[in-house]
């Protein structure tokens, strides 16, 4: 109900009266605002007929009033408080709407709009909500690890301001995480801005992490209100790096080999299945009951035989967790007995040996002059054809790159051996007379001649093989002879004679001489023969050529003629 006041108060006293009567059947009207905005503030009341003026204020905590806009409705003019809080901020209009532009947190009041007339006074409360979202939250001071099984701060959610304060939430995997004694651990800081008044809100997290986390992503939110309700921003994901204890050590060989060799360089490797991984670690070698400490890798160089066995690695902290690998270093001996350059005599025993010694079984291969041999050498004599260079060869198959060799040059050397023979010419007029000559060095032959005791230079030789090769010379004496071939090298000096007979040639000769005689003179006794009837011929030719009438008579002549000369000329 409107208060009633004589017309004679003066306006300032009815106002002061009236300032805190509100208008029957108004309640608490309520303007949300986003920080930075203008708040507009309608007035609510139906603007009377008699109105003298319209004026705002707002209450401070205690009460009192603070008069800060008047505008009348005779003169039409607007006037502005002097509150320096809303100087340059306020703007009235005619249907006494007010306008707050930069809202800011102070703006949070309870307005209220006043019209005036002569007897009354009507009020409008308005009551005023400024809201500010916050940043998007963001995780900061971030744990550069969590270790398993043990409780650490992962890190602090931060989201700066906000109006009003907000809530934060942390999440694993997009799931919420709740405290849990000894495991989760958040604690929500808030900081207000005196100069803003806008919220700062940290929410630390403490964590109990576990292998399970790893490659785990963990967010934060803040849920906040504005001024359209309710809403939740999330921060980007983080994954933490997981640090945990190693459960199992293994040992490796580098490089990776099928085998290991003599000779060889050899690298071990120990590994720890922890995070991080563990750097250092104690070595153990075949036979030595200290480990080694070292870095990773272990390096053996220039690998023997005695080097075979078993090798270890631990942890230094933790010895029992250990590693073990099995290595065998593969060898291989060979000796060739006798090896090298070796001399001796034709007809003389020679045993070789080939003795191999290995870590597995070896394959053993002989070779001479580049050929394979069926099987080993033997000579309990020797032949020329038995000297060469012999090589015996043995590899492990399973280990590439061991291989042995040794190597055999066998020389047979033997005094010059002499055979001669004789091939006579089934014309009877050449004999061939041929030195057959077996040595080493190759002996140089020589042939002479008795009588004269001249050197025979034409002569032909054979290929000199294994030993062996002969000289030969064909000869056709007129008187026997003795022929002499002489071999000689470094060894010795050979002689060998053999008597060539002329007898059985020269009968043979003589009989073909005579033989060649009487065909020669009975070819010039047929000469002679022919010419005389020829020209016996010619003349009674003549003859008959002047009487031919005569003639023709007598055919029966001149066949006879004719016949008698064919004969004469066969």
């Amino acid at each position: 109900m409107a208060s009633k006041v004589a017309p004679s108060c003066r306006l300032v006293f009815c106002l002061l009266i009236s300032a805190a009567i509100l208008r029957p059947g108004l309640g608490l009207y309520t303007v949300n605002s986003a920080y930075g905005d203008t708040i507009i503030m309608p007035c609510r009341l139906d603007v009377p007929q008699n109105l003298m003026f319209g004026k705002w204020k707002y209450e401070k905590p205690d009460g009192s009033p603070v008069f800060i806009a008047f505008r009348s409705s005779t003169k039409r003019s607007v006037q502005y408080d002097d509150v320096s809080e809303y100087k340059d901020r306020l703007s009235l209009s005619e249907n006494y709407t007010l306008s707050i532009s930069n809202a800011k947190i102070g703006d949070e009041k309870r307005f209220v709009c006043m019209l005036v007339t002569e007897d009354n006074v009507f009020e409008a409360p308005t009551i005023v909500k400024v809201f500010k979202q916050p940043s998007k939250p963001e995780i900061v001071s971030k744990a550069p690890f969590l270790e398993t099984e043990k409780l650490k701060k992962l890190g602090d959610c931060v989201s700066k301001d906000s109006y009003p304060d907000g809530n934060i939430t942390w999440y694993r995997s997009g799931k919420v995480l709740q405290p849990l004694e000894g495991e989760v651990v958040i604690i929500l800081k808030k900081e207000t801005d005196p100069v803003t008044q806008l919220y700062t809100m940290t929410s630390s997290l403490e964590y109990k992490t576990t292998k399970a986390d790893i490659q785990m992503p963990f967010t934060c939110s803040v849920t906040y209100y504005g001024p359209s309700g309710q809403k939740t921003l999330y921060s980007e994901q983080a994954v933490f790096d997981i640090y945990y204890p190693t459960e199992e050590v293994t040992i490796q060989v580098l490089p990776p080999k099928n085998a290991i060799k003599e000779g060889d360089n050899i690298s071990l490797k120990c590994s720890g299945n922890g995070n991080p991984p563990p750097e250092e670690f104690l070595f153990y070698l075949p036979g030595q009951p200290e480990g080694i400490r070292s870095s990773n890798p272990y390096t053996l160089t220039d690998m023997r035989r005695n080097a075979t066995g078993v090798y270890r690695c631990s942890l230094l902290d933790k010895e029992s967790l250990m590693a073990s690998t099995a290595i065998t270093v593969h060898y291989l001996d060979l000796s060739l007995n006798p090896s090298g350059e070796v001399t001796k005599q034709i007809g003389d025993a020679l045993p070789v040996s080939c003795t191999i010694s290995a870590s597995r079984n070896a394959t053993v291969v002989w070779m001479k002059d580049n050929i394979r041999l069926k099987s080993s050498p033997s000579f309990s004599s020797l032949h020329y054809q038995d000297a060469g260079n012999y090589v015996c060869e043995t590899a492990l198959q399973e280990v590439e790159g061991l291989k042995k060799r040794e190597s055999l040059t066998l020389i047979v050397e033997g005094k010059p051996q002499i055979k001669m023979t004789k091939k006579t010419d089934p014309s009877g007029l050449s004999k061939t007379i041929i030195c057959h000559v077996e040595g080493f060095p190759k002996p140089a032959i020589q042939w002479t001649i008795t009588g004269s005791g001249s050197v025979i230079n034409q002569t032909e030789e054979s290929p000199y093989i294994n030993g062996r090769y002969y000289s030969k010379i064909i000869i056709s004496p007129e008187e026997n002879v003795t022929l002499t071939c002489t071999a000689e090298n470094q060894l010795e000096r050979t002689v060998n004679s053999l008597n060539v007979s002329a007898n059985e040639n020269r009968e043979k000769v003589n009989d073909q001489a005579k033989l060649i005689v009487g065909i020669v003179v009975g070819l010039l006794l047929a000469a002679l023969v022919a010419g005389v009837v020829y020209w016996l011929y010619m003349k009674k030719s003549k003859t008959a050529s002047k009487h031919v009438n005569k003639d023709l008579g007598n055919l029966e002549e001149n066949k006879k003629l004719e016949e008698n000369n064919h004969k004469t000329e066969a």
